[in-house]
């Protein structure tokens, strides 16, 4: 039942967004990083900042979680705790992605609810994997993310610059609450 009041509340939403700009079409004019290495791009990674969408709303501790399948799509999970720091970290969205880009392995289809298929950019990502800049073609949604619950501050002025050549309006970005605790988040399953 909670799967399916999920799935209305997102078919609502869609409809709240104008037609859901996050849907199909094209990746746009986005400059995707070069070349992701999938395998290091695997695990968990925090999100720092957000020009988030309803999901996101009141979460701290952003957690966005990737596993490579034996398909070669991704599965995806999004953990965070809802409403407060004390809250216990849940799952709150689980999809699979599919790469649509095999050259640089920077544009993803992600599925959610077997029917919401969404955009989704590389826009950079750190020689070490240690932080990203996630977009979608719309330029409505951007991620900062981070394997740990901080950036240093020229990393982040970084990451806005990638969203701010990307045609990006930063000044929409919010930070996510991150403790200095490592989490765990929950498991795809």
């Amino acid at each position: 039942m909670r799967q399916a009041a999920r799935t209305v509340a997102v078919g609502l939403a869609c409809l709240a967004l104008g037609g859901c700009a996050l849907l199909s079409g094209s990746f746009g004019d986005l400059k995707t990083a070069p070349d992701v290495n999938i395998a290091r791009y695997m695990g968990h990674w925090r999100v720092i900042a957000h020009i988030p969408y309803f999901a996101e709303a009141g979460c701290s501790d952003s957690i966005e979680s990737y596993a490579l399948r034996a398909d070669g799509d991704i599965d995806n999970w999004f953990s965070c705790r809802k409403g407060s720091a004390s809250a216990p970290l849940e799952r709150q969205a689980r999809a699979r992605a599919h790469i649509e880009n095999t050259a640089t392995h920077a544009e993803w289809n992600v599925l959610f609810f077997h029917v919401l298929k969404i955009k989704y950019v590389v826009l950079a990502v750190d020689p070490q994997y240690q932080w990203a800049v996630v977009g979608h073609p719309s330029k409505q949604y951007g991620w900062i993310f981070s394997r740990t619950g901080t950036l240093p501050p020229e990393t982040y002025d970084k990451a806005l610059r990638v969203l701010a050549d990307a045609g990006y309006d930063t000044a929409r970005l919010e930070r996510v609450p991150q403790t200095a605790e490592p989490l765990e988040p929950p498991p795809f399953q």
